[in-house]
């Protein structure tokens, strides 16, 4: 079993029957995902695909086990929609709605620690146990999915949606599978970090490696650094920072609401400089991702 699911997940989709979502549900099933339930309020009685629609998390919840959530209704609801998961006892919330408001994030995050929950996002592209499962949709339709990633013992943890499938194409064409990839999530705050997630990593004895793939703004990159200096892992660790010509434009948003450059906060010349000295080796370009995994590099 990887971190956070396994191939016995039973999935939750809030907002099922919107038309993403309902694409993305279906490419899930046929990937092997066990996606036994979805709620639109309104359309309890109905059906997406194979998939019983309820009104409520309450009704799903009555007829089947859910064990993780993926969110895909317009930003202001998503606030309710994942307390109301978390109400119900789920334990994994995976956001793929963006920009949804920071308070909202927020009051999120503080339920989920208050009942022991995860939130993986806002604006994420979820999870992926290559051969198994996924929650959410990274790697998009099955058959792509099926040929980006492989079973294998290489984390993928990606603050790009996109990029976590092209690192995980990237390992696999090298010869290297991935136990799990995560795509964490552009928005400014989100639920889940490196340093939340390293110490699952860390104890899985399915991973032997980790990469990361980071942007300009915020301090994910710092914090785990300064956490690898003084508690060196186990975990062979590459990256690759994104944005270096952001160096040169400060204070601009570049794509994702948390590409903000705040003086040298955040940039990824900095981000490049603590990582390195933390022992992780970074990349000048992606290709060289499976060469700075191998064990004698």
């Amino acid at each position: 079993m990887s971190i956070l699911v396994s191939a016995d997940t039973q999935i939750l989709i809030q907002g099922i029957t919107g038309r993403e979502a309902a694409t993305f549900a279906q490419e899930s099933i046929a990937y092997g995902a066990k996606v036994v339930a979805g709620v639109t309020p309104g359309k309890g009685g109905t059906r997406a695909g194979p998939v019983p629609v309820f009104d409520t998390v309450a009704q799903a919840q009555a007829q089947f086990r859910l064990d993780a959530s993926v969110i895909s209704v317009p930003a202001p609801f998503v606030k309710d929609a994942a307390l109301e998961a978390l109400a119900h006892g789920i334990r994994l919330v995976v956001i793929i709605t963006e920009r949804v408001p920071r308070h909202d994030v927020v009051f999120i995050l503080e339920e989920a620690a208050q009942t022991g929950a995860r939130v993986i996002g806002p604006n994420s592209l979820g999870l992926i146990v290559p051969g198994e499962t996924r929650v959410g949709m990274c790697g998009g339709s099955a058959s792509a999915a099926r040929r980006a990633y492989t079973r294998g013992r290489v984390a993928v943890l990606s603050r790009s949606g996109g990029m976590t499938t092209e690192i995980a194409s990237l390992l696999t064409m090298a010869g290297l599978g991935q136990s799990v990839a995560v795509s964490l999530g552009g928005d400014p705050i989100i639920g889940s970090t490196y340093l939340d997630l390293l110490p699952l990593l860390e104890a899985d004895p399915q991973t032997d490696a980790l990469v990361l793939f980071a942007e300009p703004g915020g301090v994910m990159e710092e914090q785990l650094a300064e956490h690898l200096m003084q508690c060196p892992t186990r975990l062979r660790v590459a990256a690759f920072v994104a944005g270096r010509f952001a160096e040169r434009m400060q204070g601009v948003r570049f794509g994702h609401a948390g590409s903000i450059v705040e003086g040298t906060r955040g940039s990824p010349q900095r981000k490049i400089e603590r990582l390195t000295a933390a022992g992780v080796r970074v990349a000048q370009k992606l290709s060289e991702i499976p060469q700075l995994l191998s064990v004698d590099s």
